[in-house]
Parts: structure tokens; sequence; C-alpha cells
């Protein structure tokens, strides 16, 4: 996967606005964060394929999105 996907500054962004501005962030869980919330991306991506897939479509569409993420 590449390192390039999510930038670090998005993942302090993302735990400060849950934990405070005030809140200090190591650059270890910013790592942690990135790498969680992509390898969730890409199961819901490959999800939302398969669904469109299976409708017969080549394009993947916002609701193949939602129910790839409800599965």
């Amino acid at each position: 996967m590449s390192d390039k996907l999510l930038p670090l500054a998005a993942m302090e962004k993302i735990i400060k606005k849950v934990g405070g501005s005030n809140i200090r962030v190591s650059d270890k869980a910013k790592v942690a964060l990135k790498e969680v919330i992509e390898l969730k991306a890409e199961e819901i991506a490959e999800k939302a394929w398969r669904l469109a897939t299976h409708a017969g479509r080549k394009t993947v569409k916002e609701d193949d999105i939602k129910l790839a993420v409800k599965q």
C-alpha cells in the first residue's frame, strides 16, 4: 500500500477532532490510525466493487459503498 494515500496530518486532525485541540498525538499513533483506516477502506472498496460487478456494472456507485459498509 502506498504511503501517500492518506496524509499523517489528516490522522492528527481526526484524533484532535474527538479528543480536543490541546491533545498531543504521537507519530506512531498517526501511523497506526492511517494503517487501520486504509485497510478498512480497501475492504469496503473491494466489497463495493463486487456489488457493482454482481449488478453487471463497471462503475462503483455511492450506493455500493454504503451497502458495502453495512455488510
